[in-house]
């Protein structure tokens, strides 16, 4: 990436006093035994994503005695935390906010600290988030099986520098898209909740049957409002229609209580688990079909495997990691992906993540999962006119789900084709507000 700003080495930064740069705490100082179910959060390795700390991730706790034994690691907002080892972290940082403050950095975290008078740390985020920066740091990560970095060789890159005043406006202008996708995938997050809590109260916890059992009017779920999804709402009295497809019965089965008319059912009969066919690495650059493997998408592909809505189940490596996609997509021989039998594929999903696939690794060496052993697992089955009730309420929650999935996809494509231009300074700011308006 060529730049019309000046370049400095973070190592210089550091000689002038102007950055600190520090390895998180030791094995010595932070053992697994310190580790409580809550307290002052720890970010490893694995909550540092590609320029902000993860929300998907649950960080281990310590407590105040052991936080405060650990002062010097205690996060500020600006901070920057890179992931220090790993082949899918290394070379990943992110960006320390509000929501973050008092945290510690964990074990596998580097932190960067800039006095904010002449590198602005949203600015020098936004920067370590590029491909130029990330590439540079997995390139001069020591060791073939493990990558590794240290503070020596973060403090060899050399970062672009413009004035202050256009670290500031580059630094908002990134931080406002990413607030736009952060507020994408927390209503994603919202949604998914709703469509799971319905899940368990219809078909875990039986509530509708229970309601009427006790002379109660049945509710559509427990909590959450689908009203974002252009749904019904969760909590609100179930219209009379649906509320009649339920009994006000229990009888015994092999899995205990189940309202009466039910049934149990094997995997197999409410799905297929097809094997996705392998695709060379090479194959995975170009294209808008988006390529699947356990870790979710690995590329793109010009010829879609799968053209209708499907589920991807995790086969080899992440084994029972589970994905729900409606384009068009190919799933590689590391996945199963779903085809589904006696249920909507809503409710298949939800099925799915009920099971525990994750716990049934069978192989020793690479972790995977047997289809003939899911096959065997048992489920309880509702009759038909329910599981058509459910789709009919959840469908409009995935169906925004996806509509939110494409607007994050947009502009994070716009966000990371526009990034290396600013910074580089090929592009003025009010050249990329023009374009983020135009895709608004």
């Amino acid at each position: 990436m060529g730049s019309d700003f000046r370049r400095v080495a973070i190592r210089e930064l550091v000689a002038t006093g102007a950055a600190r740069l520090q390895t998180g705490p030791f094995g010595s100082q932070l053992h697994k035994h310190d580790y409580v179910t809550s307290g002052i959060p720890v970010i490893p390795t694995e909550g540092i994503g590609r320029g902000r700390i993860r929300a998907d991730v649950d960080f281990p706790n310590v407590c105040l005695e052991k936080a405060a034994e650990l002062e010097r690691h205690k996060l500020k907002k600006g901070d920057i935390l890179f992931a220090r080892r790993g082949i899918q972290a290394t070379g990943l940082s992110a960006y320390v906010d509000s929501d973050h403050v008092g945290s510690l950095c964990g074990t596998g975290a580097i932190l960067l600290r800039v006095d904010g008078k002449q590198v602005h740390p949203r600015f020098l985020a936004a920067y370590l988030a590029t491909e130029e920066a990330f590439h540079w740091l997995r390139t001069h990560a020591v060791g073939a099986v493990m990558p590794n970095l240290n503070t020596e060789i973060i403090s060899e890159l050399s970062v672009p520098l413009p004035s202050f005043r256009i670290q500031i406006e580059i630094g908002k202008f990134v931080a406002s898209l990413d607030d736009r996708i952060d507020l994408l995938r927390q209503t994603n997050a919202t949604l998914e909740a709703i469509a799971q809590a319905l899940f368990k109260s219809w078909f875990v916890d039986f509530d509708p049957v229970r309601a009427k059992a006790e002379g109660r009017e049945p509710e559509v779920a427990a909590q959450g409002s689908a009203s974002d999804a252009g749904g019904r709402m969760p909590g609100a009295p179930m219209d009379a229609a649906t509320a009649a497809l339920f009994p006000s019965e229990f009888e015994e089965s092999e899995l205990g209580l189940i309202p009466k008319g039910w049934c149990i059912a094997r995997l197999s009969d409410l799905v297929e688990l097809a094997y996705g066919r392998a695709l060379k690495a090479s194959d995975r650059v170009a294209g808008e079909v988006p390529v699947y493997g356990s870790g979710g998408i690995t590329g793109w592909h010009d010829v879609a495997l799968v053209k209708c809505p499907t589920i991807i189940v995790g086969r080899k490596g992440s084994v029972g990691t589970i994905y729900w996609e409606d384009r068009p997509c190919h799933p590689i021989d590391t996945v199963f992906f779903v085809r589904p039998k006696e249920a909507p594929l809503t409710l298949c999903l939800q099925v799915l993540r009920s099971l525990g696939l994750d716990k049934m690794n069978t192989d020793a060496a690479v972790p995977g999962l047997n289809r003939e052993n899911a096959y065997r697992l048992e489920v309880v089955v509702a009759p038909a006119a329910v599981r058509d009730a459910w789709d009919k309420v959840v469908a409009p929650i995935y169906a925004a789900i996806s509509n939110n999935n494409r607007c994050y996809e947009v502009l994070a494509k716009l966000r990371d084709t526009l990034l290396p231009r600013l910074i580089s300074g090929k592009l003025r700011l009010p050249e990329a507000e023009g374009e983020v308006e135009a895709v608004a």
